[in-house]
């Protein structure tokens, strides 16, 4: 049989990415679980060092202030490169990016887990985040082409798969490899599966015909402003709580830096021919909407993820990977429900979806708001059970309807922006719990010690009868009543905290109700067919 010459294959390829629908199924889902693969990977990497971070401070000597670093200086790297993804798309060709992006996220993780002392690790992170943040937008932008219109929501649904397990799986699996194998198996673990998205990528991923390439001049004072502009948003927001904000001189100073930086490159870049960010692409109505809603779900989404596990240590006392544990069924009904939501959404549109998936999360967090001091198992399943059915139903018509009426040619440049927004999200919902965490233990400390007096009879009673177990127990008569009333303070900061948890929970629930009035500018069904065809398989 006589073999099919190169350059026809190659005419063949890019006939298919003119159009998807000459793909053969197979050979579709393929590429799509081949990018999946790097958009996992980077964002699990983001949540995956946080349980091991008390091992790293034994291996590196730091104390917990130097040793968030090594998480920070990852999401700055990330950030950076999610948001010049299209820049660096035309300049070498998107898939030679993605597939050199691969390589240095493989390479920063190898080299991570052979890092012996605390700068190394930062500088092995930075590398790992260069390569990591392309990515997560780039997976999308080829899922986006690689579908048929009528099949984007299904592709969007898979995407999400990735995206938003990932950072529910990390905890899992960083306290599990941590216990079981030591903290450099954290980033061990990337290189089998890297390699194998590598393979494939090679293999079956080729630039569409349409996407624009070349750059005529870099935009050296764009890519300066960015990195300022974004290196001082993270610094702001992943170490404000610890520097206690704007009583920092070195926060006060990060946030004029990134005010001016950011004004600035919004001016310089919407003036320029080659921007290194593409802010033209914002003038689509559905992708501001999409991105504003999705920097929402990101707080939630990563605000969530931030406090459960600490909920769960400081309250309740699980060691840390148990603590991950506890967003397990969140997770198995993520990736349960976001075929379901792709499924529903080809059907019914996005609105139907978006209401209810503001429904079911508001429900959530209002049974999260329910939880108290002698909270199990038990008491967490039902509300993250509900909160796992009720995110797909958000992500996914996100997802499809942010980037589906931007052309062709600027995809990889609008996911960059969504995704940007829906990662800084993630970085105000960490930011946002950690502060509403600090102001809730205080003011509820002191309203629960205004009811504390010599003069309460409740209170009389608990130090009287704490006083009498203590002597019970052999303790001296001088020390059981200074012991009693510590261990009074103990028991009202931990109720304090309780309530701070809670007031958490309240304000992450309506955050989603905020954007109930956007639901209604959101394109209605026949729009949204229209635009993919008709709903044509």
């Amino acid at each position: 049989m006589r073999r099919t010459d190169p350059r026809n294959r190659r005419a063949i390829a890019m006939n298919r990415y003119r159009d998807p629908e000459l793909m053969a199924p197979a050979e579709r889902w393929t590429i799509a679980f081949t990018v999946v693969f790097g958009a996992f990977m980077s964002v699990m990497d983001t949540s995956v060092v946080n349980v091991s971070m008390p091992h790293m401070m034994g291996s590196f000597g730091t104390d917990l202030s130097a040793i968030t670093w090594v998480a920070t200086s990852y999401s700055i790297a990330e950030i950076i490169m999610v948001t010049m993804s299209g820049w660096w798309s035309a300049l070498l060709g998107r898939k030679n990016f993605y597939l050199l992006s691969f390589a240095l996220f493989t390479i920063g993780s190898i080299l991570c887990g052979t890092a012996t002392s605390f700068p190394q690790m930062i500088v092995y992170r930075i590398i790992q985040g260069i390569g990591g943040g392309a990515l997560i937008p780039v997976s999308q932008a080829i899922l986006r082409e690689t579908f048929p219109p009528a099949q984007q929501g299904m592709a969007m649904a898979l995407y999400g798969m990735g995206v938003v397990l990932a950072p529910a799986l990390g905890p899992i699996c960083g306290g599990w490899l941590t216990d079981a194998w030591g903290w450099p198996w954290i980033f061990y673990i990337n290189v089998p599966v890297c390699a194998l998205g590598m393979l494939l990528t090679m293999r079956f991923v080729h630039d569409p015909p349409f996407l624009r390439r070349g750059i005529r001049s870099v935009d050296w004072l764009g890519i300066g402003l960015l990195t300022v502009c974004l290196t001082g948003m993270q610094v702001v927001l992943e170490r404000g709580n610890d520097e206690q904000w704007f009583e920092s001189p070195m926060i006060i100073w990060w946030t004029a830096a990134t005010v001016v930086s950011l004004l600035i490159l919004i001016f310089w870049e919407l003036r320029s021919d080659e921007p290194v960010v593409n802010f033209r692409v914002l003038k689509d109505r559905n992708l501001v909407l999409g991105s504003v809603m999705g920097l929402v779900f990101g707080i939630s989404l990563f605000g969530t993820t931030f406090v459960l596990p600490q909920f769960t240590q400081k309250i309740l006392g699980y060691p840390a990977f148990e603590s991950g544990l506890v967003l397990a069924p969140r997770a198995l009904v993520l990736l349960l429900f976001m075929p379901l939501a792709g499924w529903a959404f080809q059907r019914v549109g996005a609105k139907p979806l978006l209401f209810a998936g503001i429904g079911v999360i508001g429900l959530a967090y209002y049974e999260l708001m329910q939880l108290s001091t002698t909270a199990g198992y038990l008491d967490l399943i039902p509300p993250l059970i509900i909160m796992g059915i009720g995110m797909p139903f958000m992500f996914v018509p996100l997802s499809t309807v942010s980037l589906i009426s931007v052309d062709k040619s600027l995809i990889t440049d609008a996911s960059s922006i969504y995704t940007l927004t829906r990662r800084v999200g993630g970085n105000i919902g960490y930011s946002l719990a950690a502060v509403l965490l600090d102001r809730g233990v205080a003011i509820h400390r002191v309203y629960l010690t205004d009811h504390i007096s010599d003069l309460s009879q409740t209170t009389q009673d608990y130090l009287a009868q704490s006083v009498q177990i203590l002597l019970a127990k052999g303790m001296g008569a001088a020390q059981a009543l200074p012991l009693a009333l510590g261990l009074l303070e103990k028991k009202v900061l931990r109720q304090a905290t309780m309530l701070a948890y809670n007031d958490i929970s309240f304000a992450f629930g309506c955050l989603f109700f905020v954007l109930v009035p956007m639901v209604f500018l959101m394109p209605g069904r026949a729009v949204i067919r229209a635009l993919t065809g008709g709903g044509k398989k």
